[in-house]
């Protein structure tokens, strides 16, 4: 998969030391698959749940932080649409507007 703004990612552990082995794993296992289907996902990372619109979510070092990303499973891209502690997450209150 092809994973835009990893930028975002690096910017947050920058800011969240304790984040940057799991969202460099999470980068690293994705950027490796082949998704096809949400399926494929969870066969990669348990946790994700599908929110709607193309929007799936990621736990991110247990829990402490959630990952929303949004997948074009026909192109195999994967563009980073919001990273943050698990309170901010709970605060959005549309997750397909992000």
């Amino acid at each position: 998969m092809r994973i835009i703004a990893k930028r975002t990612l690096v910017e947050f552990y920058n800011a969240h030391n304790d984040a940057k082995t799991a969202l460099e794993e999470w980068h690293k296992k994705t950027r490796n698959a082949k998704w096809s289907c949400f399926a494929d996902v969870k066969k990669t990372f348990r946790s994700a749940d599908s929110v709607g619109n193309g929007r799936f979510v990621f736990n991110i070092k247990g829990n402490d932080y959630r990952l929303v990303v949004l997948i074009l499973f026909s192109t195999g891209m994967v563009y980073v649409r919001f990273i943050g502690t698990h309170a901010e997450y709970d605060r959005i209150k549309n997750t397909n507007s992000i």
